[in-house]
């Protein structure tokens, strides 16, 4: 085995644990498969030869990578190129690849990602360090270009700001089952009244850029102002709509064709839809695993 081979097979050990740091800094699989590949590339070139601490090696520089791409997405978030979402990890009730299994089982839940893609680069990177890799304030401040200190108060008020975000008891995927047969009913049927029933009334829903109409908002709030509005699309594609596991919790997908067209990703509370992200985006639907679920 040359010094190269012997070299992969040391960063392999480690993917797993790499793509899990990238994509709670991310929230985006592709980004964090990049972010991966970079920190591979770095590795190969430097050789790795002095490094005794290969895992925290790798999580500094993994982390370094995603702080630059946290700093220039925002940066075109400020030249007015839109929000994103982050993305589900979409899996289905059978078997998962060992690296979505991993990421999965560990998983921070989305909620909690979109409260993450809300803070500043610098904030996110030492809460997700500290908080969830138990990253030393000296090592994170070593990243960030700051004092230990400064990145202690860094971790500390991004935990703030999560706290704040409320908590409720996950539903049984049966019940989310029983809430997404219902609303896919009144979907069908075109019951303006059962589909609000299904809804709780201060629902969110999240459009990304691909599935929002020129000049509709990206985001709408109450159940009577979204549900005509989701009627009227479902005509379009009568008979197209699957329920599938999206993220480990029910959700429903739109193959017309046989094509993957829009993902409606939900989260559920008191036998009631909360919150919806309706995902459009090509790039990320091909990036999904789906499979209907079992009747």
């Amino acid at each position: 085995m040359d010094e190269n081979e012997w070299l992969a097979e040391r960063f392999e050990e480690h993917r797993t644990h790499l793509r899990a740091v990238a994509y709670r800094m991310l929230g985006s699989l592709t980004e964090a498969d990049d972010a991966v590949q970079d920190t591979w590339l770095r590795l190969s070139r430097s050789g790795g030869d002095q490094v005794q601490d290969l895992r925290g090696w790798l999580t500094t520089v993994v982390a370094r990578v995603c702080l630059n791409m946290l700093r220039a997405r925002n940066v075109r978030r400020e030249e007015g190129l839109g929000v994103r979402l982050p993305d589900p990890l979409v899996s289905t009730d059978d078997e998962l690849q060992p690296e979505l299994q991993a990421l999965l089982a560990d998983s921070v839940g989305l909620a909690l990602l979109v409260v993450l893609d809300s803070l500043a680069p610098a904030e996110r990177l030492a809460f997700v360090l500290h908080d969830m890799f138990a990253v030393s304030f000296d090592e994170i401040a070593s990243i960030v270009g700051r004092s230990p200190e400064a990145a202690r108060q860094l971790a500390s008020r991004a935990r703030r700001r999560i706290q704040g975000v409320p908590t409720v008891p996950k539903a049984s995927l049966s019940e989310q089952r029983r809430v997404v047969d219902a609303f896919i009913d009144a979907l069908r049927r075109g019951d303006f009244e059962g589909l609000v029933a299904v809804l709780d009334p201060g629902i969110v829903v999240r459009v990304d850029e691909a599935a929002a109409r020129p000049s509709a908002p990206r985001k709408i709030r109450g159940a009577r102002n979204w549900a005509k509005g989701a009627i009227a699309f479902s005509r379009q594609l009568t008979g197209t709509e699957q329920p599938m596991l999206v993220n480990g919790e029910v959700g429903l997908v739109w193959t017309p064709g046989g094509r993957v067209f829009r993902v409606l990703r939900f989260s559920f509370a008191d036998g009631k839809i909360t919150t919806v992200d309706v995902i459009a985006d090509p790039v990320r639907l091909r990036e999904f695993d789906l499979a209907v679920l079992d009747e």
